[in-house]
């Protein structure tokens, strides 16, 4: 049976060939939020050696050539197309470099293999946060096993970008394994570039599997309710002080600290010293992590531009609305139908409740015993990268409710951790609006428009005579527990 994209989705794969390591990622569709659908590493440190000898490791580029064997298999299988090659610091500096990519090229002549320049392979991390992040406003730093990228990014632009030889593997060579050495070596480096300190007040954007690991480490450490690292945030301070515990440890503890990976706790010093010089550099007030970076910029570009404007979040509530709503003209006028229980609404606010409009009948095929759960573990945890940490939690919140979840229950736990109190109540708000509008409605805006809200000092539910809407039981229970958690008494009236 051959390997066909369901629906017609294309896809598209890319190799990010590192110093560190080689990872291939498949992509399917050309959606705002990207959809890994496979994604595979192997550890082979090809930039091991390279400061000394100036050429890429021998056993490196010997497995590598296995490695690369297999993901163009894979990406033919999976009838990936585009698929492509991005090679970065350890093959751009090494004298043997272009060598090993005609020797590579020999191997798979229908692939384009490019050799990325320290500029490019910068800008192409910056897309790959802004794909998540659109809005990121302070400074990116790309660390890898050659090099790390620093962009500085004004309001979701790209502005200055920079490329140092400060990766994990380099700077642990240039420094001799000496680490008061490697803070000396990346002072030095950094001092030269005065726009680095356009990071104070603003965000740190942390990119690479190294920084990756200290996140793991930190959400281990704390019980963080969601183990995600994507815009997993944490303040100055605190990353200041896990830097310099990681830094600090010996190589035994490090390998026994909760959530530290096993294939890098050799890096895992170097990252640190270069967080912590990093921070006192930059000035800035906390550290963002995002799970997106060069692979999701090189998909980025092959978006078309009006997806690529679109607002990742309210792209992935559309996505939902698509696959799981049973009309697709009920979350606008689920908006509407909402707006007098938000009066001074901000616009943030506005959009996460337009998201949860727009993901309110997720549950609509899950058993009727389930849904409120599943709804929100489905928007909690789910994998696509425009979402951050307290929005998952709101949403999810909500669409529990909306499928007459108590506050309370236990499975809600890690939303009610992530939300502080007015977010939680205008969740609850939200989702118990929701359900009274689906119970009234049966999920259509024809009957919706039939009814509306008008909130003063009672909460009073209209109904249109002859509409096809009905105050029966369900309906005034559903009432009553929206005006309960408003604080307003109810009323129904009918209007000729």
């Amino acid at each position: 049976m051959s390997n066909i994209p369901p629906a017609g989705l294309p896809r598209c794969a890319v190799v990010d060939l590192g110093s560190n390591s080689v990872r291939l990622v498949v992509f399917e569709g050309r959606g705002r939020n990207p959809v890994p659908i496979f994604n595979e590493k192997a550890v082979l440190r090809l930039g091991r050696g390279l400061q000394a000898t100036g050429r890429l490791n021998e056993d490196g580029m010997a497995q590598t050539l296995t490695v690369m064997n297999r993901y163009a298999v894979i990406a033919e299988a999976m009838r990936a197309q585009p698929f492509e090659v991005l090679a970065t610091a350890a093959v751009r500096d090494a004298e043997n470099g272009r060598d090993f990519v005609a020797t590579l090229q020999q191997r798979m002549p229908a692939v384009p293999i490019r050799i990325l320049a320290g500029e490019e392979e910068a800008e192409l991390a910056a897309d790959g946060l802004l794909c998540g992040i659109p809005t990121a406003n302070g400074i990116l730093a790309d660390i890898g096993g050659g090099s790390m990228e620093l962009v500085r990014l004004e309001r979701g632009r790209r502005g200055s970008a920079k490329t140092f030889q400060l990766g994990v593997i380099r700077l642990a060579e240039r420094a001799g394994g000496d680490l008061a050495e490697a803070r000396a070596i990346v002072d030095a480096d950094l001092a030269p570039e005065p726009w680095v300190q356009s990071g104070v007040g603003r965000d740190l954007y942390l990119v690479g599997g190294a920084w990756r690991a200290l996140a793991r480490i930190h959400i281990a450490q704390t019980n963080y309710p969601l183990n995600m690292i994507h815009h997993y945030t944490i303040g100055r301070d605190e990353a200041r002080d896990l830097a310099g515990v990681v830094a600090a440890a010996a190589r035994r503890t490090r390998g026994r600290m909760p959530g530290a990976p096993r294939r890098r706790v050799e890096d895992l010093p170097y990252a640190a010293v270069v967080l912590r010089r990093l921070l006192r550099n930059s000035g800035a007030r906390r550290i963002v992590f995002s799970a997106s970076g060069l692979r999701e910029g090189w998909y980025m570009r092959l978006m078309e531009p009006p997806e690529r404007a679109r607002d990742p979040l309210l792209a992935a509530g559309m996505d939902y609305a698509s696959r799981f709503g049973r009309d697709p003209g009920m979350p606008m006028g689920l908006l509407e139908w909402t707006d007098p229980l938000f009066p001074g609404e901000t616009g943030e606010a506005r959009r996460l409740r337009r998201a949860a409009c727009w993901m309110s009948d997720v549950g609509s095929h899950d058993h009727p015993e389930y849904r409120a759960e599943q709804a929100f573990l489905r928007i909690l945890r789910q994998p696509g990268i425009g979402v951050d940490h307290h929005a998952r939690a709101f949403l999810g919140m909500a669409l529990a409710i909306r499928y007459e979840a108590e506050p309370e229950a236990p499975f809600l736990i890690p939303a009610r951790m992530l939300l502080n109190e007015e977010a939680r109540r205008r969740a609850i708000i939200l989702g118990a609006a929701m359900r009274l509008a689906y119970t009234l409605s049966a999920g259509t805006p024809k009957l919706l428009a039939g009814t509306r809200l008008v909130l003063n000092q009672v909460l009073a539910l209209h109904l249109a005579e002859g509409s096809g809407v009905f105050a029966g039981e369900s309906v005034t229970r559903r009432l009553e527990r929206l005006g309960l958690v408003i604080g307003r008494d109810t009323i129904t009236t009918v209007d000729p």
